[in-house]
């Protein structure tokens, strides 16, 4: 069937000897959905979900191929049988929604990222040269190891097919291993395996050899591959080209897929998951370099978050099919919104890498701020209607209000959003106006339309307070007032300018001069209001009460805005604390020697975290001087795919039996924390209602 708004996206495209019902393509990412390397019911049941929201294809995870491609203490392995039961599930999952379901077949190299025990692993390599990112010394590959790992790629394929997968997809991307083998810069060796252009490329050859032996004709085999590792000593795209074209007219591979970057260095390896700051689609006109070289069908990915973006890639002739991860974590139906015509209800991903690749970094499930329900599909994954409809009032109209607005219209009940402001969003609003952070605004827009599609009523520039909620008489109050910039205690004399990030942002006057920031949260905030003055031609300071900017966001997005702030040309000064001011200094203490440290400034700038705004909050729980705490046992995923509970803390009133409506706090009211932690306490409380 072809879309009617999208008649390329939705064409079949050929790949092998399999014909994929449209080209919106899961590609491979990591998830943490991993137990003791195999299959979780949790990985099954997420990718069914994107299966059966219309992709055309999804391609599993890296796989290990030899017990030295642990990566990861949660990688996927594949180097014995006992991963086929585990495939044969997620094979089963895909097949039964008409998507083709391929693996990854994986060996790290020298990019290790951790060990099973805490102990430093052997990283192995061609050279040894070392990696900048991990600070890693490899040990060189002896040729007999070379051997031992080009076969267990073919024997690692072979378990794929056996167990009902479509195709394998082998890693030369972001500086793995194969790709460490083509770089002339990585690969010292004078063997047969190093040196000319031609011995470079022998191990590569001899995988894709080794798969083709142990698979049958029918299975499909793609190579990935960085056509530009963008960093210092990565592979270049002429090397890229070159390899790809000489690999393509010797046969054996089905397809290829681009992406761009290299884990190797922090400059590359942004480019692993891009972040907003990215342009859309920006890996495109690589991909159109490998089509003018090769005759295989080409897949891209990065930062493809839209059909109509995928649209104009492959309407173009950049690609055949587009990788759409991020945009199917945080809207696994986009296939089918698109072909039926819905594409404006798409959840479009915003790109803030915090519950995706920023979970994984932290190893923990990956999922999205704005769709939690990622990577909780046993929890939930189907959206159970209410078994009586109740009059729900939800005060506050930022991203907590918003989403259990949307979710508790969606069971049926009677929802109306009181926000006081004369606009819902939040504290969103004023992210979307730091440099590179405008798509950040796209949350609010996604959870205000899924409300009010949901049946939700949202009324703006109406405050709420206790008399207000005694008239309304609803059955349940979800208070998601949010909170307010936190001031500390200072010691200030002859009246020194200090302001907070949302004074600035919303226009408060900054005297020319330097301004210090003084960033206690070392998160996006303070890193974003530096570089947002710096472009308003102020000298700037960034204070940092940690040891580095940005040192609680995911790196990626650290990198990023750490690159802008510093070619802006903000000074970042880490480890010290705001103390005071006067009209021409500001005055911080080291927070490890305890010294003072002075600076002239004109102005300062308070990044310091918030307080919640729970005065509601209070009244509607009496006696209580501070929200009334229960244990709300809500089921998360386990293994077996039963539930377990598990205490999801929520301010909550008026216990059975006395009068009044059900009260819950939700998001920054309960404990200031971001967007993530707001739209998942207002998901656990609106399933329950």
């Amino acid at each position: 069937m072809t879309g009617p708004t999208f008649p390329h996206l939705f064409r079949p495209l050929q790949v092998g000897s399999r014909t994929l019902r449209n080209r919106v393509v899961s590609a491979g990412h990591d998830t943490v959905m991993v137990h003791d390397g195999r299959v979780t019911d949790q990985l099954v049941a997420y990718h069914e979900a994107r299966a059966a929201g219309g992709a055309g294809l999804i391609v599993v995870q890296v796989a290990g191929v030899h017990p030295t491609a642990k990566y990861t203490s949660h990688v996927l392995m594949a180097d014995t049988d006992d991963c086929i039961p585990g495939y044969r599930r997620l094979a089963e999952a895909g097949h039964a929604h008409g998507c083709a379901v391929f693996g990854q077949l994986f060996h790290g190299g020298r990019e290790i990222m951790e060990s099973e025990d805490g102990s430093l692993p052997v990283a192995l390599a061609p050279s040894a040269v070392p990696t900048e990112r991990f600070h890693v010394i490899p040990r060189a590959m002896p040729v007999p190891l070379v051997q031992e790992v080009v076969a267990g790629f073919g024997t690692a394929a072979g378990r794929l097919e056996r167990a009902g997968l479509d195709g394998a997809e082998l890693i030369a991307s972001h500086g793995y291993l194969l790709a460490q083998f083509l770089n002339p810069r990585v690969n010292l060796r004078d063997d047969e395996y190093g040196g000319s252009e031609e011995n470079r490329l022998r191990f590569v050859r001899e995988c894709i050899a080794a798969v083709r032996a142990a698979t049958s004709p029918d299975f499909v085999l793609g190579l990935r591959i960085s056509v530009d590792e963008i960093g210092v000593d990565g592979l270049a795209v002429d090397e890229t080209l070159s390899a790809l074209a000489r690999l393509d007219a010797a046969g054996g591979l089905d397809y290829l897929s681009v992406v761009a970057g290299s884990s190797a260095t922090l400059a590359g390896s942004v480019h692993i998951v891009p972040p907003m700051s990215e342009p859309a689609a920006y890996t495109a006109p690589l991909a159109a370099r490998v089509k003018a070289v090769v005759g295989v069908p080409v897949m891209v990915a990065g930062r493809i978050n839209q059909p109509h973006e995928a649209e104009q890639v492959i309407a173009s002739g950049q690609a055949d099919a587009c990788g759409m991860v991020r945009a199917m974590i945080c809207d696994p139906l986009l296939a089918a919104k698109a072909q039926s015509g819905r594409a404006e209800e798409i959840r479009a991903c915003i790109g803030c890498n915090q519950a995706c690749i920023g979970h994984f970094h932290a190893g923990y499930p990956i999922s999205c701020i704005q769709y939690p329900e990622a990577g909780r599909e046993l929890v939930y994954g189907v959206r159970a209607r209410a078994s009586s409809a109740r009059d729900v009032m939800v005060v506050g109209g930022g991203p907590a209000g918003l989403k259990a607005a949307a979710v508790a219209a969606e069971r049926g009940h009677r929802v109306t959003l009181y926000e006081a402001g004369r606009r819902v969003g939040g504290q969103a609003l004023l992210a979307q106006a730091l440099p590179g952070r405008a798509e950040f605004g796209g949350l609010v827009t996604n959870l205000e339309g899924e409300a009010v599609r949901a049946g939700a009523r949202i009324l703006t520039g109406v405050a709420v307070d206790a008399a207000r909620v005694a008239a309304e008489a609803p059955d349940v109050v979800l208070v998601a007032t949010g909170a307010r910039p936190r001031r500390p205690p200072l010691e200030t004399t002859d009246d020194p300018v200090v302001l907070d990030v949302w004074q600035v942002l919303g226009g408060a006057e900054v005297p020319s001069g330097r301004v210090v920031v003084a960033d206690f949260r070392c998160d996006w905030v303070g890193l974003g209001v530096a570089d947002h003055l710096a472009r308003m031609g102020r000298k700037v300071t960034l204070a940092v009460d940690g040891y580095m900017a940005g040192q609680r966001i995911q790196q990626y997005v650290r990198d990023t805005m750490t690159t802008s702030a510093l070619r802006a040309g903000v000074e970042v000064l880490p480890l010290v604390r705001i103390v005071g001011a006067d009209d021409d200094t500001v005055y911080l203490q080291h927070v490890l020697t305890g010294e003072p440290v002075l600076l002239p400034a004109s102005a300062l700038v308070l990044a310091q975290g918030h307080l919640p705004d729970d005065t509601l909050l209070h009244h509607l729980i009496p006696g209580a001087r501070a929200p009334s705490f229960t244990s709300m046992e809500v089921p998360v995923p386990s293994d077996s795919g039963a539930g377990t509970p598990v205490s999801a803390p929520a301010g909550r009133g008026a216990p059975a039996g006395t009068q009044g409506p059900e009260v819950h706090g939700i998001g920054d009211v309960l404990s200031p924390r971001t967007a993530e932690e707001a739209v998942l306490d207002a998901l656990r409380v609106a399933t329950l209602l």
